[in-house]
């Protein structure tokens, strides 16, 4: 082994672009380890999240509002469903489809999700200062706003 251990090289570690997808990388690994210590995926909390925030709705708007491919929601439904976490019941306007609801023990589950997530948030942004995660936060919405628009 080198001196330098397994550091990236320096024209690499000064681009945003390679920092921000190392540590996406590092924070997907986060997420996705805690939320199965409580047998949960993130899907789970996005769909109920997004039920719990702007109330029921169809399949096709909860894949958008979520940002899940409209293939993935119908299973995490689907798995949701099976907990009893939501309901799917017939659109009174379109017989077609279903509208999804979040049920009591969905909203439960909600908060179990929060908590658990703010766990790993803290042990992401473990090195920053409050002040530091409130403009990391900042800048990241931002840039993403840009980008998404």
């Amino acid at each position: 082994m080198d001196s330098h251990g397994d550091a990236a090289p320096a024209r690499l570690a000064r681009l945003p672009s390679w920092l921000l997808t190392q540590t996406a990388a590092q924070a997907h690994r986060l997420v996705s380890e805690g939320l199965a210590e409580i047998e949960a995926r993130g899907y789970d909390f996005r769909l109920l999240a997004t039920l719990d925030e702007f109330g029921p709705a169809s399949q096709a708007a909860l894949g958008r509002r979520s940002g899940i491919h409209f293939s993935d929601v119908v299973a995490a439904l689907n798995a949701l469903a099976a907990q009893r976490l939501v309901e799917r019941a017939p659109d009174p306007d379109d017989r077609r489809r279903n509208i999804i609801s979040i049920t009591p023990a969905g909203r439960r589950r909600l908060r179990q999700l929060d908590r658990q997530l703010a766990r790993i948030q803290d042990e992401l942004l473990h090195p920053l200062a409050p002040a530091e995660r409130d403009q990391l936060t900042g800048l990241l919405a931002r840039l993403l706003a840009h980008h998404s628009s």
